[in-house]
């Protein structure tokens, strides 16, 4: 008697994603506890004194045991952590030397800055990057592919710093098409009332039209700068894909029967790649979030990578610790939001 296999139960299902999650925040758990000790320890081995930091290179003996103790550093390491991991679960990321607020307070400032200038080059390195990764597989070997490739290798190749730097030397400088470093100019600074903290959105809101075409005008340069280092990434790993899958018996066997070219890519090569490009996406997003270091630096954008660069020049370790705790957060967090979307989406996952 032949017998065929019954498809899973919804239960059955439902457990198995339930088990899954519970898998990725067991996982999600230990990774941020060990990032935070990885960078516990490494901040406590630079030869930086921060008591020194604070009492000065002339302070007496008293002084400098005072302020040791004040701050803790007279317990051993492992002391330290668990008081540091207990002021973290209260929300207390301490108070940073740099800006003398405290450090959440300061992360819940900068971060709106960072999550809109990712957020924005995300959209425009997705939408160039999935178009030259579907030209180059509509045509392959032709100009279009070419220029998906010279894109994806400068993108890959050539420094984002030095994409900023140029930048404002070209439409800032010389043709006068962007705004300029920083988010708006000083005329409306200090008179745009921040609402969500994301200035662009908040210009808007005010119904101030000049305002926010100053807040357009200061966005689109690094948003661009950004963009193609996102543009490059998507329409590398995603033309891989799509050629990969191009290369399969079922598509010759399409094209045989006489399906059209922009059919079969987007009826049989996008969604048997949808996977790969919710992952290639989610990525870009995350080294968006992580590269915005050098490129906040450059623009003067206020944002987390300018707040983390200014902290390490100034061995300010609260701040480094919280920023680094953020980000690291993002990653795991987009990694596993990633792992969970792969799986609903793809059959072939599950």
């Amino acid at each position: 008697m032949v017998t065929t296999a019954q498809p899973p139960s919804r239960a059955a299902g439902l457990r198995r994603l339930i088990q899954r999650l519970a898998g990725n925040l067991l996982s999600l758990v230990v990774t941020l506890f060990g990032l935070l000790a990885f960078t516990f320890t490494l901040s406590h081995l630079s030869p930086v004194d921060p008591v020194l930091q604070l009492a000065g290179d002339h302070a007496s003996a008293s002084t400098y045991g005072q302020i040791r103790h004040q701050l803790g550093l007279d317990q051993p390491l492992p002391v330290q952590f668990l008081e540091y991991l207990r002021q973290l679960a209260g929300g207390n990321l301490g108070i940073s030397q740099s800006t003398g607020q405290p450090v959440l307070s300061d992360l819940l400032r900068t971060f709106p800055a960072t999550f809109s200038l990712a957020t924005c080059a995300l959209i425009v390195g997705s939408v160039c990057g999935i178009g030259l990764a579907l030209l180059s597989v509509w045509r392959p070997k032709s100009w279009l592919d070419h220029l998906a490739r010279i894109i994806s290798l400068l993108g890959y190749s050539v420094p984002v710093f030095w994409f900023g730097l140029l930048g404002l030397l070209l439409f800032y400088a010389v043709l006068h098409w962007s705004a300029g470093p920083g988010q708006l100019d000083d005329l409306y600074t200090y008179t745009l009332e921040p609402k969500t903290g994301i200035v662009l959105l908040d210009s808007w809101l005010s119904g101030d039209r000049e305002m926010f075409i100053n807040a357009l005008a200061h966005l689109w340069l690094p948003v661009a700068i950004l963009g193609l280092l996102s543009t490059a990434s998507v329409t590398r790993l995603l033309r891989a894909a799509l050629l990969e899958e191009n290369n399969k018996e079922y598509v010759t066997l399409a094209l045989a029967k006489g399906a059209g070219r922009w059919r079969i890519i987007w009826h049989h090569l996008l969604p048997n790649t949808r996977g790969t490009l919710i992952t290639v996406i989610m990525l870009s997003y995350v080294s968006l979030l992580e590269g915005s270091v050098l490129t906040e630096s450059v623009f003067s954008w206020p944002g987390m990578g300018r707040y983390l660069t200014n902290a390490l020049f100034a061995s300010d370790f609260p701040a480094i610790l919280g920023t680094t705790l953020v980000i690291g957060t993002c990653f795991i967090l987009i990694n596993a939001l990633t792992d969970a979307l792969v799986w609903l989406t793809d059959p072939a996952t599950r």
